[in-house]
């Protein structure tokens, strides 16, 4: 069942990527997303209320339980916004493979943070996770994103540090509290936090490129929810194993990369491919390590 459910958040992210794509292509990144982080928080506001309503203040009811969400729902929109801004300029066929890298930073975060020790198998998937990441940096380089140059790559990969960061801090808040109450009080907090920085912004740069409305707006938000509970309940049941969901999830990058292939013409394809395949062999060495 788990594997099941994995595998339905990677096909939900594949096409969450794709509706981030089309929505911020020349329009406004904050608009966008604070769109999506409203309707987000609609989706799961059902799950705050029912709790409320019984009495239950979710996350234990403390102030302790609510900073800790505080503190992942400002993680979660650092990286939000850096991919957002990023996805809008690179080719999907790049912002692909650079978001799929995760799994690599996130070993690499446990390495360091948790003091886990890597296995042969777990140091040849880092090794060939990163020589993707170069390999990538130097196709994009024929386009015009070359690491040395271009922000938006930096930016891919900072959002997906941070990305690492916050499936590693979810390792700590799922021991602690239950999948739906972190993801419904996380996208709460994410909704006050967008909709003061976008009051922030429009003050401070009234001219900035205007919203425009597309439905592929909350089907980002739909695809997002259904992937992260999806995600979460493969996690919380007992003979699941987080190396493999991590590694299915993140076949996400397939359907991006086909349907930047396919509908968006994009260039370069035979070395992205490359690239592409350099990456799900890094990320199955470390499934088979990490079994």
């Amino acid at each position: 069942m788990w594997v099941f459910l994995a595998t339905l958040s990677a096909l939900c992210l594949g096409c969450y990527d794709v509706m981030k794509k089309l929505s911020v292509d020349r329009n406004s990144v904050l608009g966008v997303l604070f769109l999506n982080t409203l309707f987000g928080a609609i989706l799961m506001c059902p799950i705050i209320i029912a709790g409320i309503y019984h009495g239950n203040y979710g996350l234990g009811g403390t102030l302790q339980g609510h900073g800790a969400i505080l503190l992942k729902s400002f993680i979660v929109l650092g990286s939000w916004l850096l991919g957002y801004a990023s996805i809008k300029h690179l080719p999907l066929t790049i912002a692909g493979p650079v978001n799929a890298s995760r799994p690599v930073l996130v070993l690499v975060g446990a390495l360091v943070i948790f003091g886990e020790r890597l296995n042969l198998w777990q140091w040849a998937g880092v090794l060939i996770g990163f020589w993707s990441l170069f390999f990538i940096s130097r196709v994009g380089g024929r386009e015009g994103f070359s690491i040395k140059h271009s922000r938006w790559l930096w930016m891919a990969i900072a959002a997906t540090a941070l990305g690492a960061v916050s499936a590693l801090y979810d390792k700590y808040l799922l021991r602690l509290y239950e999948p739906l109450e972190v993801q419904a009080w996380y996208s709460f907090y994410q909704l006050i936090i967008m909709g003061v920085t976008l009051g922030i912004m429009l003050k401070l740069r009234p001219s900035a490129t205007p919203l425009q409305w597309r439905w592929t707006i909350p089907f980002i938000s739909i695809f997002l929810t259904v992937a992260d509970i999806a995600y979460f309940y493969s996690l919380s049941i007992e003979d699941s194993m987080i190396a493999v969901v991590s590694m299915i999830r993140r076949g996400s990058v397939i359907v991006s990369f086909f349907y930047g292939v396919i509908a968006l013409h994009e260039k370069n394809i035979k070395l992205k491919l490359i690239d592409l395949t350099i990456l799900l062999v890094g990320l199955t060495f470390l499934v088979i390590g990490s079994l």
